[in-house]
């Protein structure tokens, strides 16, 4: 298995600026390039402070130039906002400057704010996405692509600009909705959930919906590649603890308005608002990957032995934690971190 970063580039205040979060990124990928991660993945949200990256491909090809082997993945590409001929197109030229590099994190969004502003109803997402799906798969491997969907059409188009040796990127699922779960066991796409701010036995749960789709599409589960999203920071103080649990909470409370049409703006930024039966700071940092070095590496191998992922992936920076602070928590991960759960599972390249 192994671990990722992921970038989310949300703003808490309008002091964090695009170009400073465009550096600090730049700066934390190459840091995760060196501390062992194998993978870099990019957001995308549209129209407010909930990320900053409308476009995860505009980040795989800005960073491909500034890294050598750390993989590029776009997390996600919400499919239905796409023209397909468009996308084909920047598939294969950010692969291209990635030099194969790319993975293809995939998804059919959740926040009618932004479908809305797209003038598209987010109650066709799924099978819009299940589409375009079909027509990347077509695109990226052959010179021609055509299709007649319900929702997409396209005339048979000359594809110039492919992938690297004209393969078909990895292709990574986020969402748990059925149909698109079906259709990643039936091509072995890797399926990757989050664990909101709740701690491994959530994983666990996820972890067998998820495993009866493989069986429902004649494939065994033990084949899934499982994998996760959550957060990690590595403090010395109770107080940085909380501090992080606290801009954990931050975007949760966004991300729920934000699905649920209950999102107010101010200014341009959206305006944070307590939800029911929240979680306490001190349940987050408990269930979520927060702490001392040793701490985070026996949260690590709990989830490594309860869940078997093939991948985490992990905020390191969300909210207001600061650029510094991220850094260290992403060096200290690979130089202390990473040795410690190997002394304990072994080598990370030779699980599952």
């Amino acid at each position: 298995m192994d671990f990722g970063l992921f970038c989310l580039m949300n703003q808490r205040s309008g002091t964090q600026t695009v170009i400073d979060m465009l550096s600090q990124t730049s700066e934390q990928v190459q840091a995760a390039e060196i501390a062992g991660f194998k993978t870099a993945w990019f957001a995308e949200h549209h129209f407010s402070n909930y990320s900053l990256t409308p476009s995860p491909l505009m980040m795989v090809a800005h960073m491909a130039a500034q890294t050598k082997k750390i993989q590029l993945a776009t997390g996600v590409l919400v499919l239905p906002l796409y023209h397909p001929a468009r996308l084909l197109g920047e598939i294969g030229m950010a692969d291209q400057m990635a030099q194969g590099r790319l993975v293809l994190g995939i998804g059919s969004g959740y926040q009618p704010f932004e479908f809305d502003r797209f003038g598209l109803n987010l109650e066709e997402a799924k099978d819009r996405t299940l589409e375009m799906l079909e027509i990347l798969e077509a695109g990226l491997t052959e010179t021609e692509v055509s299709f007649d969907g319900q929702y997409i059409s396209q005339a048979n188009t000359q594809i110039n600009v492919r992938p690297v040796e004209n393969r078909m990127p990895e292709v990574w699922v986020a969402g748990g909705h059925p149909d698109l779960l079906l259709k990643a066991a039936r091509k072995n796409y890797t399926p990757i959930i989050t664990g909101r701010l709740f701690g491994p036995e959530f994983l666990v749960a996820q972890k067998e919906y998820c495993s009866q789709f493989w069986a429902q599409s004649g494939h065994s589960p033990t084949k899934m590649n499982f994998s996760t999203l959550g957060a990690a920071h590595i403090c010395e103080t109770k107080a940085e603890a909380r501090d992080f649990a606290e801009n954990l909470r931050f975007q949760a409370r966004l991300a729920f308005q934000l699905r649920h049409r209950t999102e107010v703006l101010e200014n341009g930024m959206l305006v944070e608002s307590p939800l029911e039966n929240e979680l306490s700071l001190d349940e987050i940092v408990d269930n979520l990957i927060v702490g001392d070095a040793e701490t985070c590496a026996e949260k690590c191998v709990e989830v490594i032995k309860k869940v078997t992922p093939k991948h985490m992936a992990l905020y390191f920076t969300i909210g207001s934690v600061t650029h510094d602070r991220a850094m260290h928590s992403i060096e200290t991960f690979g130089s202390e971190v990473i040795p410690a759960i190997e002394k304990e599972v072994g080598p990370l390249a030779l699980l599952n």
